[in-house]
């Protein structure tokens, strides 16, 4: 029970790393809020599954973290139903790929907008309340292609590698409040994205990992845990890679 008594709020929880990130917290010990953009069924189905397993305090609330008035109605909803929040997790991201010479505008700032402005927006509204208290955990998912570059993502990659330079500007910011802030940058993971790459493009990406294998969203989870915990609490402005050796 690493989380006991603690709240967290994780961004983009329905699925995927979120999801699991939700799971693994709850099952530590923590009352999560999470958020979703479109499946409030599903939304609801999590909230009862976690909440029958663990008997913790789980609450889904459907908001766009790409839009700052929204963040910021998102964390007076979550301090009024759970009284503070203790660690916060930037998940929420997209992806829209394109060849620079192809990709539009409009994809190049959705995705720096939903990946990288959204990080801004929940960082400045619970800094807030994480300065009153004078504690808290900030975790931004950043990822390998933000550290690497990758074709057709110029976006994608511009987006991960501005929350890097965010990341460790925070922790510089906030140290001084015992505020910690660092990043997960994960590899390939095995999630609804990967799952639709054909075997040649899995077959290629698998040649490059030295442990041979795409990552589980539950080892990314794992990860959260513990800069969520108090394991944790002398590390700041680091960004831990979790993908098989792919950032050696």
């Amino acid at each position: 029970m690493y989380l006991k008594g603690k709240n967290a709020l994780v961004t983009g929880g329905s699925r995927g790393i979120g999801y699991a990130i939700v799971k693994k917290y709850a099952e530590n010990g923590a009352n999560v809020a999470f958020t979703y953009l479109n499946s409030a069924e599903k939304a609801k189905a999590i909230v009862d599954e976690i909440t029958a397993a663990y008997g913790v305090k789980v609450q889904a609330y459907q908001s766009d973290a790409a839009s700052y008035p929204a963040s910021e109605q998102l964390v007076a909803d979550v301090i009024r139903d759970f009284g503070q929040i203790d660690i916060l997790v930037n998940n929420a991201g997209i992806t829209k790929d394109n060849l620079i010479l192809r990709m539009s505008e409009e994809q190049f700032d959705q995705v720096i907008q939903a990946n990288l402005k959204s990080v801004f927006n929940l960082t400045k509204q619970v800094s807030k309340h994480m300065l009153r208290q004078k504690s808290g955990s900030i975790i931004n998912l950043t990822s390998i292609v933000g550290m690497r570059g990758q074709a057709g993502q110029s976006n994608y990659a511009a987006s991960k590698a501005g929350i890097i330079g965010f990341t460790k500007s925070i922790a510089e910011e906030f140290g001084s409040r015992s505020i910690r802030c660092n990043a997960i940058s994960p590899g390939f993971i095995e999630t609804d994205m990967t799952h639709v790459l054909g075997e040649d493009i899995k077959k290629n990406l698998l040649s490059g990992i030295p442990l041979g294998r795409m990552g589980k969203a539950e080892e990314i989870a794992n990860t959260a845990l513990f800069l969520g915990s108090d394991l944790s609490a002398y590390i700041t402005g680091q960004v831990i890679s979790v993908c098989g050796g792919m950032s050696r």
